[in-house]
């Protein structure tokens, strides 16, 4: 009999593309959130080697650190150049690579992991 598992453990076992013999695992991520603070490095990587994002209609960007919380939070003179910079940044690579985008302008635009769920790109397992 097969012991029972919790469901982390079914939800991860789902998701083994490859298991080493040592019991490293690669796993089959199928959503892939982005945002403005680390992403710049990797699509300048993905340039550097010519490479386009593989599943830019699995991919969401939403900037959401280096936002203001006032009312005015759309207008970049309110936000700090290196936030500004930032912004910028993940609006020109969400475009040039094509990744389904919620700017600071759009009313869905909050948290990246809240705006996940709320528009239906993040779901259970």
């Amino acid at each position: 009999m097969t012991a029972p598992k919790t469901l982390y453990d079914k939800i991860w076992d789902a998701h083994v593309a490859h298991q080493s013999d040592d019991g490293t695992c690669l796993l089959y991520i199928d959503r892939h959130l982005v945002h403005e603070v680390t992403s710049p490095q990797a699509f300048e990587g993905l340039r550097m080697t010519g490479r386009k994002v593989r599943a830019p209609e699995k991919t969401i960007a939403v900037p959401d650190h280096n936002v203001p919380t006032t009312l005015d939070r759309a207008n970049a003179e309110t936000m700090t150049e290196d936030s500004r910079i930032q912004v910028e940044a993940l609006d020109t690579n969400a475009k040039e690579f094509g990744l389904h985008y919620y700017p600071v302008s759009d009313v869905r635009q909050g948290i990246v992991h809240i705006v996940g769920p709320e528009q239906g790109w993040t779901l259970p397992g």
